[in-house]
């Protein structure tokens, strides 16, 4: 295969988890320009807004569904909405994905709890329905957004890393699972990203004092992740299976 055109996704289905801002956003556009059909999940409405304005820019048809990735009923209503668009699901990137930060001694039970549902719970309910799909066309391509936080420990961040490390553990186990059914399951590990809630989180001199800690000196960019995910979906990474990605500049080899 032709290298730009391994690269290119017509006539492929993907799903996208919050894919109404930020990384999610980044995929969708760059998938769109790929030629893929989009199913766009977001607990947003402007979700809708985003699949209407690809539909008519990039030309690519795109479907923007409200979605509580947290709810396995909604979860299995959107997959076979996907499935209804086009019949067929060839890849899903489970970018969706919350941090609530405090002290250990502080966390709260429910922050806890709403971090594993949504980083965790919902990750692997929608990789096991669109698997179902997948395992059919004996072929598929899954990204699970984890986190630099799933190799390394950072302070405040107790259930965030818990939970990013369990889902790239979570996609091992179902990349040797599924590998014989031509699915490949991988994660992405970024460091921070400059998405307009990473540039609110980390301004002023919190980020400056993080950009000191990443070899590279700066964050990462979401157009880079996005990047990234297409290789893991493409032709080129049919051997790549069960693999954790870290973008982080370098701040987890220290």
């Amino acid at each position: 295969m032709h290298f730009e055109q391994a690269f290119k996704l017509d006539g492929q289905t993907a799903v996208i988890t919050g894919a109404a801002a930020g990384i999610g956003l980044a995929v969708a556009e760059l998938f769109a320009r790929q030629g893929a059909t989009l199913v766009l999940l977001d607990r947003d409405a402007t979700v809708q807004q985003v699949a209407q304005r690809l539909s008519s820019g990039a030309g690519a048809q795109s479907v923007g569904l409200v979605c509580d990735v947290t709810c396995s009923d909604a979860i299995e209503a959107a997959v076979a909405q996907a499935v209804a668009v086009s019949g067929r699901l060839d890849i899903l990137v489970n970018n969706a994905g919350v941090g609530l930060l405090a002290p250990a001694l502080e966390a709260t039970e429910a922050d806890w709890d709403k971090t594993m549902a949504i980083n965790l719970k919902a990750p692997f309910l929608l990789a096991r329905a669109a698997a179902r799909v997948m395992q059919r066309q004996g072929r598929g391509r899954i990204v699970n957004l984890a986190s630099q936080a799933s190799v390394v420990a950072l302070e405040r961040h107790a259930a965030y890393c818990a939970s990013k490390a369990a889902l790239v553990a979570m996609g091992q186990v179902l990349a040797i699972e599924w590998a014989p059914y031509g699915i490949t399951v991988n994660a992405v590990s970024p460091t921070v990203v400059e998405t307009a809630l990473g540039k609110q989180a980390w301004s002023g001199a919190v980020g400056e004092a993080m950009k000191k800690k990443i070899p590279v000196g700066r964050f990462a960019q979401p157009d880079e992740i996005a990047a990234a995910i297409l290789y893991l979906v493409s032709g080129h990474a049919g051997m790549v299976t069960g693999a954790n990605l870290l973008i982080d500049g370098g701040y987890t080899v220290q």
